[in-house]
């Protein structure tokens, strides 16, 4: 393997990048309190990422190890049957979080992910975290209680997205 040399400007670059990813880790609504070292952990699982509109971030069924802090953007969380049109159960933007199915077995996405318009995210991998989870308990509890919030709101959405399209009068055949 091939040692690479970083010059002075590759290295300043990184320095900037990792102090704008810490600087959104530590003023994000989702990670605000947790501890320092606990945020230097996360920041050194992550890193930022661009979709454009129309890019999936992720499926329905294929295997979680991520999740994301979205900075700037519209995704859309969709659900429905392969021989259907999906059905849109939340948009998510700006200082939202996207993915919580990383965190819970069997870490499989529950629902598509669908960018609605360029989006910006911090990336997570999510696989690395489980473990550091595993090890640092209070980390894992910390991480456990945020992302239970964010399942209990998804279920909310869905539940009102239940509830509207009860309301909806039946249409004749």
């Amino acid at each position: 393997m091939k040692d690479t040399i970083k010059t002075p400007n590759e290295i300043d670059d990184d320095s900037i990048a990792v102090k704008a990813i810490e600087k959104v880790i530590t003023e994000h609504t989702f990670l605000r309190g947790l501890n320092p070292e606990h945020q230097a952990l996360l920041a050194d699982s992550a890193m930022r990422m661009h979709f454009n509109s129309g890019q999936y971030i992720f499926s329905e069924g294929d295997p979680a190890n991520r999740f994301y802090l979205i900075e700037s953007g519209k995704v859309s969380l969709e659900s429905g049957r392969k021989d259907e049109t999906a059905e849109s159960i939340q948009i998510l933007g700006p200082g939202d979080v996207l993915g919580w199915s990383w965190l819970f077995p069997p870490y499989y996405w529950h629902f598509d992910a669908r960018v609605l318009e360029p989006t910006t995210a911090i990336f997570f991998y999510g696989t690395r975290l489980r473990e550091q989870c595993e090890e640092n308990h209070e980390l894992g509890y910390e991480l456990m209680k945020r992302m239970a919030a964010i399942v209990i709101e998804r279920l909310q959405a869905s539940r009102k997205q239940v509830l509207a399209i009860r309301k909806q009068p039946l249409s004749p055949k």
